[in-house]
């Protein structure tokens, strides 16, 4: 093993300076600042090029860590860039939201008083540098299929099976509600985890590619499903989820109480220079006002963030358990924690106090009991007196459902789980219906976006693997 590598036991880990809290509180930039090129190949030789790198197997997308790092240790960049982009579609953004902490590095089998290597910076350098290299090109089919395939939703479940759609040299059309490409990464993610720029710079990739887009488009009653299987020879179906999850509590009525994406959405689209408004009127503002997130996943931590950066006099997050058992990002608890806002472990929402406004959030407090069936361990209420917490904003984050597809899209005989999302075949993803094929979060419910973007490469193979088939039927009944 050349001596650049295994470089753990005498170069500390060292992530991305951070700007400062006082900086970062004001606007709505990425905190990290970029590894230059030296950083990145000191981080990069820390890996210990183990034989079975726990890494690339906890990773989704399967991408070949040990392999890309030690290209980076070694100066090969544009080698490094490659093989990374081989097995994801979007690296840079990937390196950036991903919970590495939960994922490759935190399963990293470097010994925990050395730490991890800092894999996603360097991810997140590779293609940026790739980017300003004039590296990354459009994925040019070797020839053209006389076939298209229109895929509903323009997030990344979606973006990467066009991709791959494409470069196998099929007639892709993405079909959106929103006006822009992107979908969550868009209007669901704030800037200071990832810029829009960086989201229309592979959108604009895609375009140059021949992927075709149109915007504005909701697949529904008024342009329904039936509709655009006449117009494919396949379909694939990537819409998410995105129905919040309501909490059942007295109160729950009053106003300055609204669902996490719409909060999340509004702060968005004003970021993008968009009139909304629902902000404009305060109602989805947090200036000025002491704000309550309930919920303790990434989307509560991107709600308390960006309550903290709209000018909130407090932020406080409610969770039912501890913060080992945090579904979130442990990286992204301690920058909310730095940014000033106040966690309230162990404790939920029992009513919601005000006359027509919401002006407080009565609390009690929760323990933990035995395991479920899950080996989770349940939640239980503590004898504990309730608490109160003032507010003028509530912000629900408890998740997100499926919406009742086969009537929104007019197909009764699309089959649905017993939690309302799409029943596709393992491996094919094909639905019930034939020719239509679903991936990311509608099949297996909210989830990451690393595993929307593996879904949509296995969708698009498995839609290519149809295709193929019924071409080479229907070449047979002709001769």
């Amino acid at each position: 093993m050349p001596d650049r590598m295994l470089q753990f036991v005498s170069l500390p880990q060292q992530p991305p300076d951070k700007r400062s809290v006082a900086e970062r509180r004001a606007d709505f930039r990425e905190i990290y600042r970029r590894f230059d090129a030296p950083e990145a190949a000191h981080q990069a030789s820390r890996c210990s090029q183990c034989g079975v790198p726990f890494c690339a197997v906890h990773c989704p997308l399967g991408n070949d860590i040990p392999d890309w790092l030690k290209l980076t240790a070694e100066g090969r960049l544009e080698e490094a860039y490659e093989l990374s982009a081989a097995t994801n579609n979007f690296p840079e953004i990937c390196g950036r939201i991903c919970p590495q902490d939960r994922l490759c590095e935190g399963n990293c089998v470097i010994e925990k008083g050395y730490e991890s290597v800092t894999i996603g910076a360097v991810e997140r350098y590779l293609t940026d540098n790739a980017f300003e290299q004039g590296w990354v090109r459009p994925r040019r089919p070797a020839r053209e299929r006389q076939l298209s395939v229109g895929i509903v939703g323009a997030g990344p479940a979606g973006l990467a099976a066009a991709e791959e759609l494409r470069a196998q040299g099929y007639s892709v059309i993405v079909y959106d509600r929103h006006d822009r490409v992107g979908g969550l990464l868009i209007y669901g993610i704030p800037n200071f985890k990832l810029e829009k720029e960086i989201v229309g710079r592979r959108a604009a990739l895609l375009e140059k590619q021949g992927v075709q887009f149109r915007l504005n488009t909701a697949i529904g009653p008024d342009f329904p499903l039936a509709e655009l299987r006449r117009r494919h020879a396949a379909v694939l179906l990537a819409t998410g989820v995105y129905q919040p999850r309501d909490l059942a509590a007295p109160g729950s009525g009053l106003g300055g109480i609204v669902p996490a994406l719409d909060y999340l959405i509004a702060a968005n689209r004003v970021g993008l220079g968009d009139a909304v408004p629902a902000f404009e009127s305060g109602l989805l503002d947090g200036r000025g006002k002491r704000v309550v997130v309930i919920g303790g996943g990434d989307t509560a931590m991107d709600c308390v963030r960006t309550a903290v950066r709209q000018g909130a006099r407090s932020v406080a997050c409610l969770y039912r358990r501890d913060r080992a058992n945090m579904p979130g990002s442990a990286r992204e608890v301690a920058n909310a924690e730095d940014e000033g806002v106040k966690f309230v472990w162990l404790a939920t929402p029992k009513a919601f106090l005000g006359r027509s406004e919401v002006s407080a959030v009565q609390g009690v407090h929760m323990r933990l009991g035995l395991p479920d069936a899950s080996g989770r361990q349940s939640v239980e209420t503590a004898d504990a007196p309730p608490f109160r917490l003032s507010a003028e904003l509530v912000i629900k984050a408890l998740g997100f459902d499926p919406e009742d597809l086969p009537a929104h899209l007019g197909e009764p005989e699309l089959a649905v789980t017993r939690w309302g999302t799409l029943k596709a075949h393992h491996r094919s993803f094909m639905t019930s219906l034939p020719g239509v094929f679903a991936a990311g979060d509608i099949v297996r419910g909210a989830s990451l976006v690393v595993w929307a973007i593996r879904d949509g490469r296995d969708a698009a193979a498995g839609i290519h693997a149809f295709l193929e088939s019924e071409t080479a039927a229907l070449a047979v009944a002709a001769e």
